[in-house]
């Protein structure tokens, strides 16, 4: 049984982590302005990271390729490679394993840690944090920034709001001298708190964290229904615990407290604009084929497929999103593709599409099914098992499908991305 005493967690956040990595790939580079971004051979695209020398030029992450070259003729641009990201990333999570076994990551760039039975054998949780940030910086080229607290909220907020303005990028502090300088800070600087949430908070008087910590949750509660409408009561009541330090999934679990997933989707944002339904089928049915072979290798089946579209012009929206249950859970690629087109029979009105996803939800475990007796559904089953089987072993392009040779098919040029950008 764990010890019952104080946690001592920490969470490690690389710095401009894309740019990091590729400036210790390219040492020719480590006094150059450099940024990761979408397109280098045409200079143009979205910044995905940018050191900290491009930083000072004013260079931001999510702003144009073009923008950040007005502000910095001189800039290095590097094509994002997703899988080293990846790979670096794992790198960093066996690090943090050697000393101890409860890792959980929070995302590509940042890592909790649980180093509560870890003091006693490696010193005090400022000395290994110190040890964990010169062994990453040694064998990634990676700098990490590092904060200790009492739980994840906690250790989230020292790291962002003090390891990383400090020169030794490292802060170990209680709950209670954390809030102390946490609640003089404006609203903003909370995680989950961005710009249209500080403005309809400084409308209602609440400026700083500590105004936050100190409303009323009823009254904050009916602050936040003003704004946000739907499931608006459970968004305030996780941030008023985070303004007051609290954090009901303190506990670090390399296996995410054990959470059961609901839905399994994928969207995928195409290259330009689609315009027929041919076209939409072929992806449909590869986003049906993603969905339906992550769902079978996690042993789930569902009972209900949504299907969506979204237009290019974001400043006039344009789309839809709907669901439609079966008559039974399937896990089977045909039964899914065939209820998303159905509903982009019934939904689409022709306007062009550059986004579509699809996501099968009611989860239920796939080791039992209602056999059928006058439908094909079991050869089904088989093959799309042997074509799991293949890929697994030979790639995800060993055996596609022929309507993803069109023009309109996105199977071969995805099998080279991962997360939308290129491996």
């Amino acid at each position: 049984m764990r010890s019952k005493r104080q946690r001592v967690i920490l969470l490690a956040d690389c710095r401009s982590f894309y740019a990091s990595v590729e400036k210790a790939a390219h040492p020719e580079y480590a006094n150059k302005p450099l940024v990761v971004a979408g397109n280098p051979e045409e200079r143009r695209g979205i910044i995905l990271a940018a050191c900290p020398l491009a930083k000072t030029y004013g260079v931001t992450t999510a702003e144009s390729v073009k923008e950040a070259l007005n502000k910095c003729p001189g800039l290095v641009i590097i094509k994002p490679r997703m899988q080293t990201y990846i790979d670096v990333s794992l790198q960093i999570t066996e690090i943090l394993e050697h000393y101890t076994d409860l890792v959980e990551p929070y995302s590509i760039d940042e890592q909790f840690a649980d180093i509560t039975d870890s003091v006693g054998l490696f010193g005090n949780p400022l000395d290994i944090a110190k040890s964990i940030q010169d062994q990453v910086y040694t064998y990634t080229g990676v700098y990490i920034r590092i904060g200790i607290s009492e739980n994840k909220v906690l250790s989230k907020m020292a790291c962002d709001n003090i390891a990383k303005k400090n020169d030794s990028g490292l802060c170990c502090t209680t709950r209670e001298e954390l809030i102390t300088q946490l609640w003089t800070l404006p609203v903003k600087s909370m995680f989950m708190i961005g710009s249209r949430m500080m403005a309809h908070f400084n409308r209602r008087n609440i400026h700083t964290i500590g105004d936050l910590a100190h409303t009323p949750l009823a009254d904050l509660k009916r602050i936040m229904r003003q704004q946000m409408k739907r499931q608006s009561d459970i968004q305030a009541e996780v941030l008023w615990k985070i303004a007051n330090g609290m954090d009901d999934e303190a506990a670090v679990d390399p296996s995410l407290n054990g959470v059961v997933q609901k839905a399994i989707g994928h969207q995928m944002t195409l290259p330009f604009d689609y315009w027929t339904m041919d076209d939409l089928r072929v992806i449909l049915l590869e986003l049906s084929d993603l969905v339906c072979r992550r769902a079978r290798a996690k042993g789930r089946m569902g009972w209900v497929v949504a299907a969506g579209a979204q237009g290019a012009d974001f400043n006039n929206p344009t789309g839809f999103y709907r669901q439609s249950k079966l008559s039974h859970a399937t896990d089977i690629t045909n039964h899914v593709y065939e209820a998303a087109c159905r509903i982009f029979d019934n939904q689409w009105d022709g306007f062009p599409v550059r986004k579509v996803g699809v996501t099968l939800s009611s989860l239920v475990a796939g080791d039992h099914y209602q056999l059928t007796l006058f439908d094909n559904s079991e050869r089904l089953r088989s093959m799309d098992r042997t074509t799991d089987s293949i890929r697994d072993r030979f790639g995800d392009t060993a055996i596609i499908r022929a309507s993803s040779v069109l023009p309109a098919g996105q199977a071969k040029r995805r099998s080279n991305m991962i997360g939308g950008h290129w491996k």
